[in-house]
């Protein structure tokens, strides 16, 4: 037994200095060398510090909405709602949300509701949704800020991110940029 016991003491040592010393100092080191030294993309805008990579709350009509979040969008406690697909809470949930979405865009079908606009992702503060999940909203917000829906449709296309290398991922739109993009509009 004592030819056991001395290597695991050692092998708990040895993992306790370089988990806690020598790989948590190589990330920071790595992550100095990333834009914003690991701190995030942040943006300012009308004089405030918003985070680019964790979604925001949009409600108004005249912005695009982001994914509903599970944790109201609090990136502290980022996580999901761990309610399955067949939860009764979930399913009235998810019901309320297509109603309320589908009285403020009349001219979608219910069919036509992108799932990310009434289902959140597993972190609850993902920052994107889809180009469709944008294109069903685009009529809704023209009429909100009385402008064409061409223009919102223009700001839509310009700021939708290529999946990585053309092949790998989806196209995808950051919400808070969107909307950002939307407020320069005159």
């Amino acid at each position: 037994m004592k030819e056991n016991i001395i290597p695991a003491i050692r092998l708990t040592l040895f993992c306790a200095v370089f988990f806690s010393g020598v790989y948590t100092l190589s990330i920071l080191g790595i992550a100095q060398l990333a834009p914003n030294q690991g701190k995030g993309e942040i943006v300012k805008e009308n004089g405030k510090n918003h985070h680019i990579n964790v979604a925001q709350k949009f409600v108004e009509n005249k912005y695009f909405w982001s994914r509903p979040s599970a944790v109201d969008y609090n990136a502290a406690g980022s996580g999901g709602s761990n309610k399955g697909t067949n939860n009764p809470d979930y399913l009235a949930e998810v019901k309320t949300r297509i109603d309320t979405f589908l009285i403020k865009n009349p001219s979608v079908k219910r069919s036509e509701v992108p799932s990310e606009l009434v289902t959140a992702s597993g972190s609850g503060i993902d920052p994107n949704i889809s180009v469709q999940g944008a294109k069903v909203q685009a009529k809704r917000i023209a009429e909100s800020r009385k402008i064409s829906e061409e223009k919102v449709l223009e700001v839509i296309q310009k700021n939708t991110e290529k999946p990585l290398l053309g092949m790998l991922g989806t196209e995808k739109i950051n919400v808070l940029q969107l909307n950002i993009e939307l407020d320069k509009l005159k």
